[in-house]
């Protein structure tokens, strides 16, 4: 039987590593999870609260295709004290996740083959999606002198005009962000070439000393994606959002609307009450700068001294060169030798992921502590590195 070429798009490895990692927990194994991005709290007490009352309330229905304006005011009240911006409900769509926003806002923008370009190492799915909607796929390797992050630099050097450009600060997989001056730079960068500038969002909250801007303190062209799940830790509720130009937010609307018909009506709820746990998102971000701390204090001294700097997010990007260039078996090597999962930099970069790896430190502390613990004596055992080597 005929089937598309769709088809053959490559699976997100994260997600088979927990699947293998369920498999060995249920076989007795005690694994720690580092190999999905997502907080080990729940939602915010105040949204969990607006749950229950919801759920003893009137039936829920579809809602507007754009999102309930009660959402969409909340996020104008967050923009408007986040970063000073000013947004009009209109521009602002919510949907299935920053996952859903990202495929609307491709498709919104962007006709099949189009030229999108994004930095690699970079999220697994934006190529993926692109990809699938027949959008040609402009990589930008990009290395530590960089920061892991585009420049106006690299743009230049491309051999064909672009149509459109995918930020991330903080990024997954690399945790790095871009200064408020090189961020300002690649926003009006792109507007004077006529670019479409996509900025995802979805870790501001989640820095350590690094300045964070929205690409709409710079102009109001960008297209914005953020999400519930990562500050807020509401992954499974998906929830997310994007703000779009004027002139695309209807078109925006109205692919959600057929794609979607409308967001969960309860998700909108707990996500509107979440905007009154700001406390508890803050108390995680607390747990993540001493995990980081932990991580960063202890792994050189295990083996794993390349690591990008962890500006924001809660991702550990490590050079495993020294030891693997199969990312891929190294992480499953540690997966069923160490009990530790972690995504091979494949997932993240076609060119030089094969000696990377990614691991999440949204867990708790004393995970963190265990994990540097148990690295030592796998790192010493396999390859003669660690603290009594």
């Amino acid at each position: 039987m005929p089937v598309s070429r769709r088809s053959q798009i490559p699976p997100f490895h994260a997600l088979e590593v927990l699947a293998e990692a369920n498999a060995l927990e249920a076989q007795g194994r005690h694994i720690i999870h580092m190999e999905v991005g997502q907080p080990s709290t729940g939602a915010p007490r105040p949204a969990l609260d607006a749950a229950r009352r919801a759920l003893d309330g009137p039936a829920f229905g579809y809602t507007e295709g754009a999102g309930q304006p009660a959402l969409r005011r909340r996020i104008a009240d967050h923009y408007r004290a986040w970063y000073g911006v000013d947004l009009p409900i209109e521009r602002i769509v919510i949907t299935h996740g920053a996952s859903g926003c990202f495929t609307i806002a491709f498709l919104a923008a962007f006709d099949a083959g189009a030229r999108v370009a994004m930095a690699e190492p970079g999220y697994t799915s934006y190529r993926n999606v692109l990809k699938a909607l027949n959008i040609e796929v402009v990589s930008i390797e990009t290395g530590p002198e960089s920061r892991f992050q585009p420049t106006v630099a690299h743009l230049e050097a491309l051999d064909k005009p672009i149509d459109g450009l995918i930020v991330a600060s903080p990024s997954n997989p690399t945790s790095t962000t871009l200064k408020p001056e090189e961020l300002e730079t690649l926003v009006r960068y792109c507007e004077a070439k006529g670019i479409t500038l996509i900025s995802d969002e979805i870790y501001h909250g989640l820095t350590y000393g690094a300045a964070t801007r929205s690409a709409l303190n710079y102009s109001q062209a960008p297209i914005v994606v953020n999400s519930f799940s990562k500050y807020f830790a509401m992954t499974g509720w998906r929830m997310g959002w994007m703000v779009l130009p004027d002139d695309m937010a209807r078109t925006a609307e109205k692919l959600a609307q057929n794609f979607f018909l409308s967001p969960s009506a309860l998700s909108q709820i707990v996500a509107t009450a979440a905007f009154d746990g700001y406390d508890e998102a803050e108390i995680a971000v607390k747990r993540y700068a001493e995990n980081r701390r932990v991580l960063l204090e202890g792994l050189p001294g295990v083996g794993f001294t390349r690591i990008a700097p962890i500006d924001g997010a809660f991702y550990v990007w490590t050079d495993i060169s020294d030891y693997s260039m199969d990312s891929t078996a190294f992480c499953r090597r540690m997966l069923h030798e160490a009990g530790i999962a972690a995504t091979p930099g494949v997932d993240f970069d076609p060119f030089k992921g094969h000696h990377y790896l990614r691991m999440a430190f949204a867990g708790s502390t004393d995970d963190m502590v265990q994990v540097v613990d148990r690295l030592d004596g796998w790192m010493r055992r396999s390859f003669g590195v660690g603290k009594v080597a």
